[in-house]
């Protein structure tokens, strides 16, 4: 396989053997999703909903655990990713969007329109970023920087589709 793209100055191959630039790179663009040239952003948390109708078939507590584990991953990659790309919160890395899905969805049945309204809402709240998602964006470094803005965003969207659950549309 022979993969070549341009991230900043810097060029990356992935040709040959499997190095840390290439997990990294692998794990941050969500297998390479970040690179949609049409909104990489809302391209990620669509790659991300196969992956919660897998997970949402497991309790609460394993889905908990493996959101915990995600979120750990996402900020390590994020981090990463931000100095082999040379860019702080490169539009490319997606795994915190995937991530803030993930939190979007949790303990939200799986119909399809709940996945459609808590798809929505986290991109709403991911866009406009109100506060305090957009000084988590700003004032915190590094990964976790990039990964908590988009938890903030899922825990208003997870919010937003159970209140519009349990008042409009009464039930899950």
């Amino acid at each position: 396989m022979h993969l070549r793209w341009t991230a900043g100055e810097q060029r990356i191959s992935l040709r040959g053997e499997i190095s840390m630039q290439r997990v990294v790179i692998l794990l941050a663009t969500g297998f390479f999703v970040g690179y949609s040239p049409f909104v990489p952003g809302t391209t990620g948390t669509l790659a991300s909903v196969p992956l919660y109708l897998l997970m949402s078939r497991l309790s609460p507590f394993y889905y908990g655990i493996i959101l915990f584990g995600s979120m750990c991953i996402a900020v390590w990659a994020a981090n990463e990713a931000e100095v082999v790309l040379q860019a702080r919160d490169c539009r490319h890395i997606v795994i915190d969007e995937m991530v803030g899905f993930f939190v979007t969805m949790f303990m939200i049945p799986p119909t399809m329109r709940n996945v459609v309204l808590g798809f929505l809402f986290f991109r709403a709240f991911d866009i406009v970023k109100p506060y305090p998602i957009k000084s988590l964006e700003d004032r915190v470094p590094g990964g976790y920087g990039v990964v908590l803005d988009d938890m903030m965003a899922g825990i208003y969207a997870n919010l937003a589709v159970r209140i519009l659950l349990l008042t409009v549309l009464r039930g899950g």
